[in-house]
């Protein structure tokens, strides 16, 4: 094992640390504010209610292509789920955006 290595298992380490103090951090924030729990219950729904959206309108079509890659109906179906998911966020934060610059035009 040479030096390469140990860093980066030391970066494995360091993440995944990082990763789960950042969750428990969260909890523990959102347990002393319980509006901002109802704030993350919501904010979960909408994200479950759109990938159901995404989910019904991706068809689950395969090629021979995607085939040769180990792609099934499944796979394929989640990741159009997946892709329309990332247009109605997309097409959100734009409007957000815009609609934001026209009331800061306006006021």
């Amino acid at each position: 094992m040479d030096l390469i290595d140990i860093g980066i298992y030391a970066m494995y380490i360091l993440f995944f640390v990082s990763l789960g103090v950042a969750v428990i951090l969260e909890f523990v924030n959102l347990l002393k504010n319980p509006k901002s729990l109802i704030f993350a219950g919501i904010t979960v729904a909408i994200v479950v209610v759109v990938f159901f959206i995404g989910y019904s309108l991706s068809s689950g079509n395969v090629t021979t292509k995607y085939t040769a890659l180990g792609v099934d109906e499944g796979s394929s179906r989640l990741i159009g789920a997946g892709l329309i998911m990332l247009y109605i966020f997309l097409f959100v934060a734009l409007a957000g955006m815009i609609v934001s610059e026209i009331y800061k035009m306006l006021k």
